[in-house]
């Protein structure tokens, strides 16, 4: 049964079901570590290329077909949406996929199916990984991000940070009013920004 996206011959995600039988209410637990298949991607997140998922499932024969439930952890790769810098984290997915058993000549397209005792993850886990995926991916959640006049990472140039911007002169009458809290006048800020 090669796969359908990628017509490679059976995989790592492809399991083989006979043990599990076709009675209701009988289960099967696999832990197991695979290689990642390719194009886990988003712009600026993705699954390297044969990276180790870790991967936590339980098959359970359901009346209809076999239950599919899980998670697939795997390492992330990428930039820093806010300051560039090179990801090190990385993504868990949760897994929940119905397999109907065979349906004959009518299949419906938007379902999936056992081929035999066959089930072929591969699909319904694209999907769950890259749904997981973060579309802004942070280095971690308070990143300061870049500074905007000379592209200094913030986390690393600390607080006291400026480059002594130069008040705009479009501002500068504003220097003969009053603060309206202390009264005196040249109180307002006239940088730009």
């Amino acid at each position: 049964m090669p796969n359908t996206r990628t017509h490679a011959p059976r995989g790592a995600l492809v399991f083989d079901l006979r043990t599990l039988g076709r009675q209701a209410g009988s289960a099967r637990e696999r832990r197991l570590t695979v290689p990642a298949p390719d194009d886990l991607r988003l712009e600026l997140a993705r699954v390297p290329v044969g990276a180790e998922v870790d991967l936590d499932l339980r098959f359970e024969a359901v009346s209809e077909g076999v239950l599919v439930t899980g998670s697939a952890t795997a390492p992330l790769a990428g930039e820093c949406a806010r300051c560039l810098t090179a990801l090190d984290t990385s993504v868990t997915a949760g897994i929940t996929e119905l397999y109907l058993y065979d349906g004959g000549t009518e299949r419906d397209e938007e379902e999936r199916y056992l081929d035999g005792d066959m089930l072929d993850l591969e699909p319904a886990f694209r999907d769950a990984v890259v749904l997981a995926l973060p579309m802004s991916p942070l280095c971690r959640d308070d990143c300061p991000g870049l500074c905007v006049e000379c592209g200094a990472p913030l986390a690393d140039a600390g607080p006291g940070h400026g480059h002594g911007r130069a008040a705009d002169p479009r501002w500068a009458a504003l220097k003969n009013f009053p603060d309206q809290t202390t009264g005196r006048a040249g109180a307002v800020d006239l940088q730009e920004g």
